[in-house]
């Protein structure tokens, strides 16, 4: 069984810094992408970044301020937050689409969010 586990949403400052990681883990095969989303109270999950093999994308409002790194070894993926903003405060999730070696199919996978506030 595949889980994904967050940590380290907390509440900060404006103009703060964060670092939010998460593993998976279970019977894993191949990972194609891991991800952050998040969601902020009355408004629809968005993409923050992803990760891929070989690039990486990021949201127009993560660009310059956060960056997404990944761990191969130890299939987690990381996101640094750096000069933080009110409106970043969200539950932020990781994603991940990867192989399970159970069955041998691709899924799409979510963890249970992590809260990141930030205050003025």
């Amino acid at each position: 069984q595949v889980q994904l586990v967050e940590s380290g949403g907390d509440l900060v400052q404006a103009g703060g810094s964060l670092s939010l990681s998460c593993a998976a883990s279970g019977n894993i095969l191949g990972i194609n992408v891991m991800g952050w989303y998040r969601q902020a109270p009355g408004k629809q999950r968005e993409m923050v970044a992803r990760i891929f093999s070989g690039s990486t994308e990021y949201a127009d409002s993560a660009k310059g301020r956060f960056t997404i790194s990944k761990d191969n070894a130890k299939n987690t993926v990381y996101l640094q937050m750096n000069s933080l903003r009110p409106e970043d405060t969200a539950v932020y999730y990781c994603n991940a689409v990867l192989l399970e070696s159970e069955y041998e199919t691709w899924g799409n996978y979510w963890g249970q969010g992590t809260q990141v506030t930030v205050s003025s």
